[in-house]
């Protein structure tokens, strides 16, 4: 059999890569200011939404591993790769695997909650934001902040999740996934 060489090749653009770490510092800053910094709370809120918008349009226009049609795959997919991830015999990917496709869907859905509850809060406690007063009264702002809360707090759970992922992909297959998602640049194997 002919030995196996490695190549860097370009994977993640520079729109990825900045989104990526935009969205960590927008998230930290929003999550860690919480009730304490409203006007950091709320400028990052507004960066996540921005963030998301754009991540969305880039899934649709953006380079190849960009695209949502590179990674999305269906939830048997995704249950198949967990499981051969589980038997540490699951395969490498040269964009988003199966089950980072599938993390990528459930952060930008929690995001969105998170974003759209931060706002509606905003305009209901604070009169202020882009829909001041749409709700009113305490009831409504209880349950927009128990919405807000439950999102933000299972968006740092998928965090912590996609983190272990990005490790245990690391591993077994020896690759810097976080130096990837810096350089843009990740193994291609080729056979000689």
């Amino acid at each position: 059999m002919p030995p196996i060489t490695a190549r860097q090749v370009r994977v993640w653009d520079p729109a990825v890569r900045t989104f990526h770490w935009l969205l960590v510092a927008a998230f930290a800053a929003a999550y860690l200011s919480g009730d304490d910094w409203t006007s950091l709370h709320v400028n990052a809120g507004y960066a996540i939404g921005a963030l998301v918008v754009f991540r969305i349009l880039w899934g649709f226009v953006g380079p190849r591993h960009a695209r949502f049609r590179d990674f999305v795959r269906p939830p048997t997919q995704v249950l198949a790769y967990l499981g051969q991830v589980m038997r540490l015999s699951a395969p490498r990917h040269l964009g988003h695997n199966p089950a980072g496709g599938a993390m990528i869907l459930a952060l930008l859905i929690t995001l969105t909650i998170t974003v759209a509850s931060g706002i509606l809060l905003y305009g209901t406690t604070e009169f202020a934001g882009p829909l001041p007063g749409l709700f009113r009264g305490e009831a409504a702002a209880d349950l927009i902040e128990d919405i807000h809360e439950i999102a933000a707090n299972l968006t740092l759970i998928l965090v912590g999740l996609h983190l272990a992922g990005v490790l245990v992909a690391s591993l077994e297959h020896g690759e810097n996934l976080i130096k990837a998602m810096v350089t843009g640049l990740k193994r291609e194997e080729t056979v000689q």
